[in-house]
C-alpha cells in the first residue's frame, strides 16, 4: 500500500465513528434495562442482562474502557476502580459531549477534562479515602457522538497482594464483588487479558470459569498486542481457556495520543505488523470489539426480556397477594373490634375443623395438627396400658389373692356362698392399681389440645403481636379449666368403679359361664393326681402353675369361682373406662370449641389490660413488612411500565 493510500485510510479511520449506530433498534432495549437497573430491580431478585468487565490488575482494563468511551478514566498505582462503575455510553448526534455521575442519590455533571477527577471524588465519598473498596455502585453516563450504545459494569482489578493502605483481605473482597456480578446467567463476562501473560494463569479466567465452564457467555479482549505479538495468533486460535464468544485483540492508547490517533495506529499495526497482520481482521481492533459488544448485548437483552417481564409480573402478583393478606391498619376501636372478632371466628373455625370434624386441609403436611387421628392414637395407647397392666393379668399369682381374701372374709354361714365382700375387696384393689392411668391420660390429652389451641390462635393473630400474650394467657387458662374438670370427672369414675359391682352387659355372664366350664376338670386335676405335672392349661389364662394350690383344697372351689367372676367382670370395667373416656373427650372438646373458647378469649381481651385497645397500634414488625411490600409493589409497577413500552419493539428487532 502506498503512502498516499495509507494517509487516506488513516484519515477515514480517524473521521469515522467507533461503530456505525443502529440506535433505533438497540437504544430502546438498552434504555429499558438501564431504567430497570436505575430502579434497582435486582433488589427484588430479578437479574438483568449486564456486560461485566473483569481483569487482573494491570491487564489494561481501564485503557480498553477509555478507548470505547473516548474519555480518560482514573489512573495510578494499585486499584483505581474501587467501586462497581456502571458506564452508560450513549451515541448522540450533537458534537458537544454530555457527561454526568450518579451516586448516593444525587447527580453530578462533569466534562471530559474533569471526569477522571470527578470519578475519584465520587469514589472517595462512596468507599472512603485510602485504597479500600465498596460494593455501592457509581454510574457514569457518557453521551457523545460516535460512541457505541453500551452499558458495562467495570469492577475492581484483581490483586492478590495488598499494598499499603489496603485491607489484608482485599482479594476476598474483590472476589466477592466479582462473583456477585458474573454469577447470574444473564451476565456477559468481558474478560480483559494481557498479551504479555499466559492466559491459563490469569485469575480473572479462573473466576469466570467457575460460573461459565464452557465460556458460552464470556468474551475476551486481549490488550498490549503490540508489546507481545509473538505467538498471539496461536494463543487466540488454540483457545486453551474456553472463551465461547471469541477473542478481540486490541492496541492500547500510548502516551499523549488522542483516541482518534490511537485508532489509526491500531489499524496500521494490525494491517502491517509481520505477525499481528496474520490475525483475522474480524477479531482485531476497538471498533470490532465495540461492534461485538453491541450485538451481544442487544441479543442478550432481547433474549432475556420476556423472562424479565414474567418475573416482574410474578413477583408483583405475589406482593399484591401478600399485601391483601396483611391486616388492615386499625383507625378506630370499631375497626379493632371487628378485626378481633374475625380473628376469634377464624380460630374457632380452624379448631372446629381439626378437633371436631377431622379436617386438616389447613395443615396438610403437619401431622401433629391432624387432631382426631392423634386423639384416636392416644386413646388406643390408653386402652393398651390398661390391658397390659399387671392388675389385668389373669394368670398373675393364680388364685392366691382370691384364697387370701376368702380366708379373711369368711363368716358363720353356708359354705357354698361367695361373700360379696370378697369380690369387692379384690375389685377395689385392682381398680386402685390402675387408677393413675386414666388421670395421666387426661393430662396428656389436654396438654396436646392446649398445644393445638395455642398454635391456632398464634397463627390467626400473627399480625397482632400486641394481642398474642393475651391470647396465649387465655388459652392456658381455658385448658387449665378443662383439664381440672376432666381430672375431677376421671377421679369420680374411678371411685364409682371401686364402690360397687354392676353391669347390664350380657358378656359378663357369657364369659363367666365359659370360664366356669373348666372348674370340674381343674378341681379333679389339682386334688386327685399324685404324680401330676405342676402345669395346667386353662382357656383364657394359658399355662398355669398349680403346685401351690393343693393345700388350699377347702377353699379352692370358691376361689376358682371368684377368679372367673372377677376375670369376666374386669373386662367390662376396662371397656367401660375406655368408652367413657372417649365419650367424655368428645363432649369436652366439643364444648371447648363451641362454647368455652369464644367466651374465655373475649373475657380475657375485654378485661382490664386485655389489649383490645392495643390493636390500634401496629407492631413494628408488621409496619416494617407493610412498608417493604408497598415499596416492592411500587417498584415492580414502575418496572412493568418501563418494559411495557419496549415489548412491542422486540419483534421488530428479531425480524
Amino acid at each position: 500500500m502506498g503512502e498516499d493510500s495509507s494517509l487516506v485510510v488513516a484519515q477515514a479511520v480517524q473521521d469515522a465513528p467507533i461503530i456505525s449506530s443502529y440506535n433505533d433498534r438497540i437504544r430502546p432495549l438498552l434504555d429499558t434495562v438501564d431504567s430497570l437497573r436505575h430502579l434497582m430491580i435486582t433488589r427484588e431478585g430479578i437479574q438483568l442482562p449486564t456486560i461485566v468487565v473483569v481483569g487482573d490488575q494491570s491487564s489494561g482494563k481501564s485503557s480498553v474502557l477509555e478507548s470505547l468511551a473516548g474519555i480518560n478514566l482514573p489512573r495510578g498505582q494499585g486499584i483505581c476502580t474501587r467501586v462497581p462503575l456502571i458506564m452508560r455510553l450513549m451515541h448522540q448526534p450533537t458534537p458537544e459531549p454530555d457527561l454526568s455521575l450518579e451516586f448516593n442519590g444525587k447527580v453530578v455533571r462533569t466534562d471530559e477534562e474533569h471526569v477522571s477527577e470527578a470519578i475519584n471524588l465520587a469514589t472517595e465519598e462512596i468507599a472512603g479515602f485510602g485504597k479500600g473498596i465498596s460494593n455501592s455502585p457509581l454510574t457514569l453516563e457518557v453521551r457523545k457522538n460516535g460512541v457505541p450504545d453500551l452499558t458495562m459494569v467495570d469492577l475492581p482489578g484483581i490483586t492478590r497482594v495488598p499494598v499499603h493502605g489496603q485491607p489484608e483481605n482485599i482479594y476476598d473482597q474483590i472476589k466477592d464483588i466479582i462473583m456477585e456480578y458474573i454469577t447470574p446467567e444473564e451476565s456477559i463476562v468481558l474478560n480483559v487479558l494481557s498479551a504479555t501473560v499466559d492466559f491459563t494463569t490469569c485469575e480473572s479466567i479462573r473466576m469466570s470459569q467457575t460460573v461459565d465452564k464452557n465460556g458460552g457467555r464470556t468474551l475476551a479482549v486481549v490488550t498490549k498486542s503490540d508489546k507481545s505479538p509473538e505467538g498471539l495468533l496461536e494463543k487466540v486460535t488454540a483457545d486453551d481457556v474456553n472463551i465461547g464468544l471469541g477473542y478481540v485483540c486490541v492496541r492500547n492508547r500510548i502516551g499523549e495520543e488522542t483516541y482518534e490517533e490511537a485508532r489509526v495506529e491500531e489499524a496500521r499495526l494490525f494491517e502491517s505488523h509481520p505477525q499481528l497482520s496474520k490475525i483475522d481482521k474480524s477479531i482485531v481492533g476497538i471498533p470490532v470489539l465495540a461492534q461485538k459488544l453491541v450485538q451481544i448485548q442487544a441479543a442478550s437483552i432481547a433474549r432475556n426480556l420476556p423472562a424479565i417481564v414474567k418475573s416482574i409480573n410474578d413477583k408483583l402478583n405475589l406482593n399484591i397477594a401478600e399485601a391483601k393478606r396483611m391486616p388492615q391498619k386499625m383507625s378506630s376501636p370499631t375497626e379493632a373490634m371487628t378485626a378481633f372478632m374475625q380473628i376469634i371466628g377464624m380460630a374457632k373455625e380452624s379448631l372446629r375443623k381439626i378437633l371436631v370434624r377431622g379436617e386438616f386441609d389447613e395443615y396438610p403436611d403437619e401431622q401433629n395438627m391432624h387432631c382426631t387421628a392423634r386423639l384416636v392414637e392416644m386413646l388406643n395407647q390408653f386402652s393398651d396400658e390398661l390391658h397390659k397392666h399387671s392388675e389385668s393379668d389373669p394368670a398373675e399369682k393364680f388364685l392366691m389373692d382370691e384364697i387370701m381374701v376368702l380366708e379373711e372374709t369368711k363368716g358363720i354361714g353356708l359354705p357354698n356362698f361367695l361373700p360379696r365382700t370378697a369380690f369387692l375387696t379384690i375389685l377395689q384393689k385392682r381398680v386402685k392399681g390402675i387408677s393413675s392411668i386414666p388421670t395421666i391420660f387426661a393430662e396428656k390429652v389436654w396438654s396436646y389440645v392446649e398445644e393445638i389451641v395455642i398454635s391456632v390462635m398464634m397463627h390467626h393473630s400473627e399480625h397482632y403481636y400486641q394481642l398474642q400474650l393475651s391470647f396465649r394467657r387465655a388459652g392456658h387458662n381455658l385448658i387449665a379449666k378443662m383439664k381440672e374438670r376432666s381430672i375431677n370427672w376421671v377421679t369420680e369414675i374411678v371411685e364409682m368403679e371401686k364402690q360397687t359391682d354392676y353391669t347390664c352387659n350380657p358378656e359378663y355372664l357369657s364369659d363367666w359361664n365359659k370360664l366356669m366350664v373348666q372348674q370340674d376338670a381343674f378341681m379333679t386335676y389339682v386334688l386327685n393326681n399324685v404324680d401330676w405335672p405342676s402345669i395346667i392349661k386353662l382357656e383364657g389364662f394359658g399355662e398355669i402353675d398349680v403346685s401351690h394350690l393343693k393345700k388350699y383344697s377347702h377353699v379352692l372351689q370358691q376361689a376358682f369361682d371368684l377368679k372367673m367372676r372377677m376375670t369376666a367382670y374386669w373386662k367390662i370395667v376396662l371397656k367401660r373406662l375406655v368408652d367413657c373416656m372417649a365419650l367424655h373427650l368428645l363432649l369436652s372438646i366439643g364444648n371447648l370449641v363451641n362454647k368455652e373458647f369464644e367466651a374465655e378469649i373475649v373475657n380475657e381481651l375485654m378485661g382490664p389490660g386485655g389489649g383490645i385497645e392495643r390493636m390500634l397500634e401496629e407492631s413494628p414488625a408488621v409496619a416494617s413488612k407493610r412498608q417493604k411490600i408497598n415499596k416492592s409493589i411500587e417498584l415492580l409497577k414502575k418496572s412493568k411500565e418501563v418494559v411495557a413500552k419496549i415489548m412491542d419493539k422486540i419483534g421488530t428487532y428479531n425480524d
